[in-house]
């Protein structure tokens, strides 16, 4: 494969797997091999093995945080500080991309960006939306009410009124109490009943008229 037929391939493509290249009468070795000297000329970046992205200034689209999180790590989406960032429901930035996943945890360091996930249980791998984050990029986000469900859950002592104090949290009239109730009640954890009673306690506090 030449780098003209790559570039008429992937031009649109905010990030690429090889796999698809592989169709038809292509040499994976070969294949290998250009694609090595492609990231060492500064032309491609590879982002973790398999996966890459067009460096400047031959990138058209610009990939999308959120988006590279989620085809990183199959089984897993945008969520915990990341996600409530996202949802303006704590008012730092976030360097880190953080997600859940079904998968073993990690932490992988890209060009563009590091990225973490942390693991959940295969029955808690819900509560999250298709999201538009631009230039054609759709990507897979916890609602507010599980991105703040999700980190109690996997922050130890998280439940304290102590912890949510240091959050930050704010804009907490974007959360909607019963939702928060009903994935509570579905997972059958007193850690989270505890955290949810006493986020509660914070709006009613702060006389927030729930949603």
């Amino acid at each position: 494969m030449k780098w003209p037929e790559l570039l008429l391939k992937v031009a649109n493509e905010p990030v690429f797997n090889t796999g698809f290249l592989l169709a038809g009468d292509v040499d994976p070795d070969d294949l290998r091999r250009q694609f090595s000297r492609w990231v060492n000329d500064g032309r491609l970046l590879q982002l973790r093995r398999g996966w890459y992205a067009l460096a400047e200034p031959y990138r058209k689209v610009q990939p999308h945080p959120f988006l590279l999180a989620n085809r990183l790590k199959k089984a897993s989406y945008v969520s915990l500080q990341s996600a409530l960032a996202e949802h303006g429901l704590i008012p730092e930035h976030v360097p880190v991309v953080t997600s859940v996943t079904t998968g073993r945890p990690e932490e992988v360091r890209t060009p563009l960006g590091t990225f973490l996930y942390q693991h959940i249980k295969p029955s808690w791998f819900h509560g999250y939306t298709r999201r538009d984050v631009g230039g054609g990029q759709a990507v897979f986000v916890a609602t507010p009410e599980k991105a703040f469900l999700d980190l109690v859950y996997l922050t130890p002592h998280a439940d304290d009124a102590g912890y949510l104090r240091e959050l930050r949290l704010q804009n907490l009239e974007r959360l909607n109490p019963e939702t928060l109730r009903q994935l509570t009640a579905g997972s059958g954890s007193a850690k989270l009943r505890r955290a949810v009673k006493r986020l509660l306690q914070l709006c009613e506090a702060e006389r927030i008229e729930p949603l």
